[in-house]
């Protein structure tokens, strides 16, 4: 029996892997997990070159939960490990400085980075474990089987034990701070998260077979006892969809790996693209578009980040563009280390590489797609609008590949490339100062007599009712020439799309100044502003409406990036038309009482149209209707 002290240059290595590693500590079967794969695959590789001559046999990664002994075993048949390697790979620990890398991420992503920077995989088991074995028999011919153990300090002993097999056992005594990790349920779940699709069978073993006893206990014959486990199931697919070649795969392998990815969401996605890339970086993958419609609450972890089939993570915002978060899949890059820091990914070449990839094999599949089959991607428009749209505001690259295939759909329903739009409206929608004016509604229901009175001009009127609308208008705005957008109901059509000539009124400038303290003491002065306006005759004789500038203000307040206008009041703009009968007559009639109750019912109209006419006067102007019956 050999004893010593582990090789670390701090005092004790185990109170700070505790203390600073308790917040993520279900990482540690990741770890011993992902050791157990790799010994299997150091071997697989050892036996293709032909270094290890003896038969491979069930190369498999067990974990065997015993609740009664609380002990966890995670047990793998691959190189295993001599006296000299556990003294090489073990006990002499690099740990230069440790001190000072802790307090330097203190409070950080201090899990993550510690383990991934001083290569502690191994060491993680004793943030749950107050013991822990190793038990293991080197793949070399003569070897002999030797068990490491510790309890948590420096201090550990070797001794040599029989071991029929090859290859490793590790075996946690989990603490009384852990027992969590002693219910099957608890290690199901973190196998699903972490290790769902190893390369190598992973089994988790529950009470139906008997198996050798991890810990070596013999009976009175001198034969190491059984121990009963639950059941076996192996809980990975070893062959997962993205690493096959995209020739292998038919449409329903896409559909089914989408369900394994996501058994509780019933939707299927739109399409895939699958990723695979050799050169010059590595990597694979699939990414599925969901049907997003109109909800942006949607949830952002849906990208899982793998290396060699290990999960790192599915927080990717550092790996894809912030609009790409919106897909589903998996991306896996071996280039990626299994722990990382965001400071790291954001500053890795091969990572924004990978970035700038991902995001151009998104382009150019929506872009192949309108050009294949416009029919299909304008059925597929309404689902994937707001991912363009969000695209385009937070990706300049991938906006100028989206204009060609970014659609606009107009208040009939039909729909036109940013492109052919503008051509369409464009000899009469162009103002005096040769700006093509896009008019459009959110609601063509809500909207729709200033649609219709735009449709009686010849106009053509867009529908967009995509909460991003502001924004992403306004940002059109910055990158078309010689456009500009307004909503239908912002203002009278011949201020929307001003033209060289102007109506003239049928008001004089003294029968307006008559007529305006009727209507300004039936308006509320702080949120109307009352304007005289030259409309046609066949407009209505008062519309009210609200700049296109402060509604978009508000807007994007709303979603949020308007910044100091988001503080902007609630005003309207009440437009009397000077050319309407209905306001001559007004002025023509001779009771100052009858005057004020037809300005008050052609107010109350003008409101009712755009929803702002509530609750008492609401009431009035019905009961007042009925009497005018």
């Amino acid at each position: 029996m050999k004893k010593g002290q582990i090789n670390v240059q701090t005092e004790n290595i185990f109170p700070i892997i505790k203390k600073f590693l308790y917040s993520d500590h279900e990482i540690f079967l990741r770890e011993l997990v992902s050791n157990a794969v790799d010994a299997s695959q150091k071997l697989k590789f050892l036996s293709s070159n032909g270094e290890f001559k003896g038969e491979l046999g069930d190369l498999k990664v067990e974990i065997i939960l015993d609740s009664d002994k609380k002990t966890l075993t995670i047990r793998d048949r691959g190189v295993g490990m001599t006296a000299d390697e556990i003294d090489k790979y073990i006990n002499q620990i690099a740990f230069s400085g440790a001190e000072e890398f802790v307090e330097k991420y203190k409070g950080k992503e201090g899990a993550e980075q510690i383990i991934g920077h001083f290569g502690l995989g191994f060491y993680s088991a004793f943030m749950v474990s107050e013991k822990v074995q190793i038990r293991t028999l080197s793949r070399s011919k003569g070897s002999k089987a030797v068990q490491w153990e510790s309890n948590g300090s420096p201090e550990y002993s070797i001794t040599d034990i029989k071991k029929e097999d090859r290859g490793t056992d590790i075996v946690l005594y989990i603490n009384e701070d852990s027992k969590e990790f002693l219910e099957k349920s608890r290690i199901q779940g973190i196998l699903d998260k972490y290790c769902k699709f190893l390369p190598i069978p992973v089994i988790f073993g529950t009470k139906t077979e008997y198996v050798d006893d991890p810990s070596g206990e013999k009976d009175k014959d001198g034969n190491i006892k059984r121990v009963a486990v639950d059941s076996i199931n192996q809980v990975n697919n070893i062959s997962p969809a993205w690493t096959k070649a995209p020739s292998e795969l038919k449409e329903d392998d896409y559909g089914s790996f989408y369900r394994e990815l996501y058994p509780s969401t019933f939707e299927p996605p739109l399409f895939h693209i699958h990723l695979n890339v050799d050169y010059p970086f590595n990597l694979t993958g699939i990414l599925y578009f969901p049907r997003i419609k109109e909800n942006l609450e949607i949830q952002k972890n849906k990208i899982n980040l793998y290396s060699n089939q290990v999960f790192i993570t599915d927080s990717v915002e550092e790996i894809v563009p912030e609009f790409l978060t919106l897909l589903h899949g998996v991306i896996d890059s071996p280039d990626i280390p299994l722990n990382v820091s965001r400071s790291y990914l954001q500053s890795d070449g091969n990572v924004k590489k990978i970035s700038t990839h991902i995001t151009k094999k998104v382009s150019d599949k929506l872009a192949q797609m309108f050009k294949k089959d416009r029919k299909d991607f304008e059925s597929k428009w309404e689902d994937l609008k707001i991912f363009v749209q969000y695209g385009m505001l937070s990706d300049t690259k991938f906006t100028e590949k989206a204009k060609n295939f970014t659609l606009v759909k107009n208040s009939e329903g039909k729909y036109f490339t940013l492109d052919e739009f503008q051509k369409k409206v464009k000899t009469l929608q162009t103002n005096k100062d040769k700006k093509v004016v896009l008019l459009y509604t959110n609601s063509v229901e809500e909207q729709y007599g200033f649609v219709q009175k735009a449709k009686d001009r010849g106009y053509d009127v867009l529908h967009i009712d995509s909460p991003l609308a502001s924004h992403w208008i306004a940002n059109l705005e910055q990158t078309l020439e010689n456009v500009m957008f307004a909503r239908v109901d912002s203002d009278s059509l011949d201020k929307l799309i001003q033209k060289d000539e102007e109506i003239p009124s049928k008001l004089s400038k003294e029968d307006e100044e008559t007529l305006k303290p009727i209507f300004e003491s039936e308006l509320n002065g702080d949120k109307y502003k009352l304007q005289f306006e030259s409309m046609s005759s066949d407009d209505a004789p008062i519309i009210i409406t609200q700049p296109e500038f402060i509604r978009r203000m508000k807007e994007q307040q709303k979603m949020g990036g308007a910044g100091f206008y988001g503080a902007f009041p609630e005003t309207y703009n009440v437009l009397v038309n000077s050319n309407h009968n209905k306001i001559e007559e007004i002025l023509n009639v001779k009771t100052s009482k009858t005057k004020t109750k037809k300005v008050k019912q052609l107010i109350d109209i003008a409101l009712l149209s755009q929803g702002l006419l509530k609750g008492e006067e609401l009431n009035n102007f019905i009961e007042r209707s009925i009497d005018l019956v």
